[in-house]
């Protein structure tokens, strides 16, 4: 069974990079001898898609082209599929190891492990070990969402998506229609930076807040792709990171740590409760409001009164 599908993956390949123009599923499925041993369409297209999806896991890359008809064709352009000779130097090697390291207990780990395996067979040098770490700390990023791996792919593929969607201040979970971009970690949490066709604007979602599945869908970008993706500095700006005023609020004793660690100012009021300056920049409203009840807002009144429509919202519902 394994050498067959070998043979099959590699036949696959070979039609991929040796013609011209795209091919269809039908073409491909008459030039590949498995393929016409599948069963029925469905079990030929649910071949068929496993098989792309593993050779582009080994690095293949497969463009995707619909032409005027709407039939969708798939090609391997000889020029994207070829790399220039490696060169790598001891320090270089050395923070490539360091980066897959970081990626060991990730849903990466395999590609990561595969793709020193390459450098290796390309010419990384004997005399380092990628994977050697003498630092008292060890380096990982946590990956513990479904989404992270379909989002990933997407990214890579460029294939808009659909997921449903938990915003902090809502009791249910909407639709959105994305164009990802990019996935960053920030202070823990994964985040994607994209196009939200719905709302025609740029959008960053947490991905602890998706529910259910991301579905894959088939059309094309209707948006530009930026050189540069800030998703950091996006979710930064949006948590009140580039704040320049002071909010004043109540905090309830016990409670609300993350607000506590970022305090300009403590003070005690007594009867369970302390009074804190906090830093105040786009987004803090919606932060506050996921304390609930433990927080009430002082100052300035313009913020007092976003975080009153917020909790008015919610429990509308």
């Amino acid at each position: 069974m394994a050498i067959a599908k070998a043979e099959r993956l590699m036949n696959l390949a070979l039609c991929l990079l040796g013609t011209r123009r795209p091919l269809s599923k039908r073409e491909l499925r008459d030039s590949i001898e498995a393929y016409l041993e599948a069963g029925s369409d469905d079990s030929f297209n649910r071949m068929f898609e496993r098989d792309k999806d593993d050779l582009r896991e080994l690095g293949l890359v497969i463009e995707t082209v619909e032409n005027l008809d709407g039939e969708v064709g798939y090609r391997a352009g000889r020029d994207s599929n070829r790399l220039p000779p490696i060169a790598l130097d001891a320090e270089e090697a050395a923070a490539l190891g360091l980066a897959a390291k970081v990626w060991q207990q990730a849903r990466l780990a395999g590609a990561a492990s595969g793709a020193l395996q390459k450098l290796r067979a390309a010419g990384l040098p004997e005399d380092v070990d990628p994977y050697e770490w003498h630092g008292a700390l060890e380096p990982r990023i946590p990956v513990h969402e479904a989404a992270f791996e379909p989002l990933m792919l997407a990214c890579r593929d460029r294939r808009p998506v659909v997921f449903d969607y938990r915003k902090a201040t809502a009791v249910r979970p909407e639709p959105r229609h994305v164009e990802p971009w990019a996935l960053e970690c920030w202070r823990g949490h994964w985040y994607l930076a994209g196009w939200d066709r719905d709302r025609g604007a740029e959008r960053v979602f947490r991905l602890s807040r998706i529910t259910g599945k991301v579905r894959s869908r088939g059309a094309k970008y209707t948006a530009e792709v930026p050189d540069v993706v800030t998703v950091r500095e996006t979710v930064a700006s949006w948590a009140g990171e580039t704040a320049d005023r002071s909010a004043l609020i109540r905090l309830r004793a016990g409670a609300g740590y993350p607000l506590r660690a970022k305090a300009a100012q403590v003070r005690e009021l007594g009867d369970g409760w302390d009074e804190l300056e906090i830093p105040y920049g786009h987004g803090l409203d919606a932060w506050l409001v996921e304390f609930g009840p433990d927080v009430v807002v002082l100052e300035p009144a313009e913020l007092r009164a976003d975080v009153v429509d917020r909790l008015r919202a919610v429990a509308k519902g």
